[in-house]
């Protein structure tokens, strides 16, 4: 084979888009050393003349992708003189679409360490490690792609949106000025498109003040266009969308409200528990042995549940308050079942009667929640909106959060998880 052929092999090899392979050599330490050149004159960046007379040669190294092992790219990079008498440039170098001007590494190098990072889900750091380059080029390659690849949300349509908080870090703890220490537990909210789970913003903090910045910053026609948005029950994001989108209907999630009824179950236990027996529920006690039993539902519950639901009741609860209160919380439960407004209203006036009989604290305040978020609750059956498209993106955030070991910096934390959550869109 002649030596033209073999470099045109090579080159079609290791397929660089317009460079070819002229060297390629076995370094001691392991390896390659490839030797690439442009394959075609490039025009003057000014004037835009072809070039025909070289200027200069010089060797600059190329960080690049492997190719059947670690591969040390050297570009013998040339510089052109411009030939056209009205052009002030004399002389330019070349650059391509794989290396820009003043880059040192691929594209295709930036373009797979993105693709490992976020289709993979491989950690950063992970990832500069196995690619032989810096955390900084991977993360500096990810903030690119986040500014070329992300959509605009002004460009998207989006008729259902859900919105919900999640923990960016763990609890902190700080010395206030008067010597004591106050908790800071770092929230961040997620909105989301419920038709697609694409996630389209995160805001720090979870009150009114950081969801109406993130509402005010989209256009008119775009607040116009959302009819519905599912929260959980938040007085801070329901102030939030009354004042951005008072259009919207807004709809109160079923998960949430099912976790205010069993929240409302365990404060009667513990409380019952003191009253009794004059301190906390223990082992020994059937409605503490038995505590995540008086949580599930009751159309969940086998014949040996039920069984055992009745004995709790039966031997630990002289006063039928815990009944009472799993009671409410079941009526509840049947009351977000409902298939239409009229139904819903019977169950409701049923859940009023229970929680009259029931006569306790934690039972009316319950009642209090749904009579207050009633209106979000009709929404809620008529609609079926609700936010598990957002507790769906939040499960992905929480595999970010642990692959990446946790973040500190919450742009770097915020372009991480629009990109990943945007390629599962695509995909």
């Amino acid at each position: 084979m002649c030596e033209g052929s073999r470099r045109d092999a090579a080159s079609t090899i290791f397929d660089l888009p317009d460079y070819r392979v002229i060297e390629a050599l076995d370094v001691p330490e392991g390896g390659r050393r490839v030797v690439v050149e442009s394959t075609y004159p490039p025009g003057c960046p000014d004037c835009g003349v072809v070039a025909q007379r070289v200027h200069s040669r010089r060797l600059q190294r190329v960080r690049d992708i492997p190719v059947a092992g670690a591969v040390e790219v050297v570009w013998a990079k040339r510089r052109w003189f411009c030939d056209e008498e009205l052009c002030a440039r004399g002389t330019f170098a070349k650059a391509t679409d794989q290396v820009p001007r003043f880059a040192r590494s691929t594209g295709r190098l930036k373009e797979a360490v993105v693709s490992a990072v976020i289709d993979s889900g491989r950690a950063a750091a992970e990832v500069a490690r196995a690619h032989g380059v810096s955390w900084w080029l991977v993360q500096s390659a990810l903030t690119a792609a986040a500014a070329v690849l992300l959509p605009e949300v002004d460009q998207l349509v989006v008729r259902r949106l859900g919105i919900d908080e999640h923990r960016y870090r763990s609890v902190r703890w700080f010395r206030t000025e008067a010597g004591g220490w106050r908790r800071f537990e770092p929230w961040m909210t997620t909105l989301v498109d419920l038709t697609t789970g694409q996630v389209l913003g995160i805001v720090d903090g979870r009150d009114s003040a950081a969801v109406g910045q993130w509402l005010t910053d989209r256009s008119q026609q775009w607040r116009d266009g959302v009819e519905v948005v599912a929260i959980d029950p938040s007085a801070a994001f329901r102030k939030a969308l009354g004042e951005h989108l008072p259009r919207a209907a807004v709809s109160a999630d079923k998960f949430h409200l099912v976790k205010l009824a069993n929240d409302m179950v365990a404060p009667v236990r513990q409380r019952l528990a003191r009253e009794q027996h004059g301190r906390r529920g223990r082992k020994s006690d059937a409605s503490w042995a038995h505590r995540t039993l008086l949580l599930r539902g009751a159309d969940t519950l086998s014949p040996r549940a039920w069984a055992r639901l009745q004995r709790v009741l039966r031997e630990d609860d002289p006063t039928d308050e815990l009944g009472a209160a799993w009671g409410v919380k079941e009526q509840l439960r049947r009351l977000l079942d409902a298939d239409t407004l009229a139904q819903a209203w019977e169950e409701r006036m049923r859940l009023g009667h229970y929680v009259q009989l029931a006569r306790m604290p934690e039972t009316n305040r319950l009642y209090d929640t749904i009579v207050t978020w009633w209106q979000a609750i009709e929404v809620l059956i008529v609609t079926g909106a609700t936010t598990a498209k957002v507790e769906s993106a939040h499960t992905g955030i929480k595999n970010i959060k642990r692959t990446g070991r946790g973040f500190t910096n919450s742009t770097n934390y915020r372009a991480r998880i629009l990109l990943a959550s945007a390629a599962r869109t695509v995909a």
